[in-house]
């Protein structure tokens, strides 16, 4: 006797129960009619509890991010093309061409279908307009109260270029420190929404995929040293893990990091430095100074890097500190932080 036909699931009304994480019925009827749907590619399609990938000669990088953003949903983005876009720069700014997405998802019981197809659904775009598939993934799901809405994890795999060498521990003395544009805008727009602030200009999220952007920088210059997308900690923190991995000092200028108004205000008001402020959609590069000039042009040429600005350089200094010249012409430490000034941003 032949089972009966399940109902359609309800993305509208529906909500997330235990056994859509039991392994039965119901947990695959999710898989296909959402994760599968949204998420669609020669590789998931093969249905196994993993992907058979081509395999690319040479090298890879496998970088591995687990997404906990609260606000699930903020201007600019949401948790699901965040973590794709957070993944795939990960990959990308160690000098590989991302090619494969994994996926694990932890539900809460309770939690919507509709946002759940909303998350998924933004993931399947951000995936897509990448060129990266998601071609593997798990879904759990937990009591009511043991989680919040949903986190997810993604992995990324890429194919390291050929004669590229970047790591936070090549930079060398001398070298020049490009940022691709303002800085703070993701973690002041998750704050902005949290906290049910309103400013004159929105702030947005720059959540994006910025392994395009690093094409045409390696293109430009192929010598770079060290490349980072500054999440967690933002540009002060990036700097200070470069430095100390590197072994030497980083001096910046004030003057020249970019930060826009609305950022910069929001900021003032709530006693936050924007050098600390997250974000998912700028990038760091460290490269030789006979090749900034070259570097620069390729990040300008780009619509990710049209704001990007030379903000400081290498030097030496057994102590590595990052320094930075103030407006006012003082200097300061830029030193790492201390506990965490804006929590769950990414």
């Amino acid at each position: 006797m032949s089972a009966p036909h399940a109902r359609p699931l309800d993305l509208k009304h529906g909500l997330v129960d235990l056994t859509h994480g039991s392994g039965g019925r119901a947990m695959a009827q999710l898989i296909r009619e959402l994760f599968v749907r949204e998420l669609a590619n020669e590789y998931l399609a093969q249905g196994d509890d993993g992907a058979r990938l081509d395999h690319a000669a040479g090298r890879l990088v496998v970088a591995t991010d687990a997404h906990v953003v609260s606000p699930l949903f903020f201007p600019g983005g949401d948790i699901g093309c965040l973590s794709v876009h957070g993944t795939i720069n990960d990959v990308a700014v160690m000098g590989a061409r991302p090619l494969y997405l994994a996926a694990s998802f932890v539900l809460e019981e309770g939690f919507p279908l509709a946002e759940l197809a909303r998350i998924v659904a933004s993931m399947g775009r951000a995936s897509r307009e990448a060129g990266v598939p998601v071609v593997t993934g798990d879904t759990k799901v937990v009591e009511r109260g043991k989680a919040d809405g949903v986190f997810i994890t993604t992995t990324g795999v890429g194919a390291l270029r050929d004669g590229i060498d970047c790591s936070g521990a090549n930079a060398r003395p001398g070298d020049a420190v490009l940022l691709s544009g303002a800085i703070g805008e993701h973690g002041m727009a998750i704050m902005a929404c949290r906290e049910h602030l309103a400013f004159d200009a929105p702030i947005v999220s720059d959540t994006a995929a910025l392994h395009g952007l690093i094409d045409a920088l390696l293109h430009a210059a192929p010598g770079m040293h060290a490349m980072r997308d500054p999440t967690r900690g933002g540009v002060g923190a990036t700097l200070n893990e470069i430095a100390q991995q590197s072994g030497v000092g980083i001096e910046i200028d004030e003057a020249a990091i970019p930060v826009r108004a609305p950022v910069e205000a929001a900021c003032e008001l709530l006693g936050l430095d924007p050098l600390y402020v997250a974000n998912e959609g700028r990038l760091l590069a460290i490269c030789p100074a006979a090749d900034a000039d070259a570097a620069l042009r390729a990040l300008r040429g780009h619509p990710l890097g049209a704001g990007a600005a030379v903000i400081g350089r290498v030097i030496e200094d057994p102590r590595r500190f990052v320094q930075m010249r103030t407006r006012l012409g003082g200097r300061r430490i830029v030193d790492w932080l201390h506990g965490d000034q804006l929590p769950r941003i990414c």
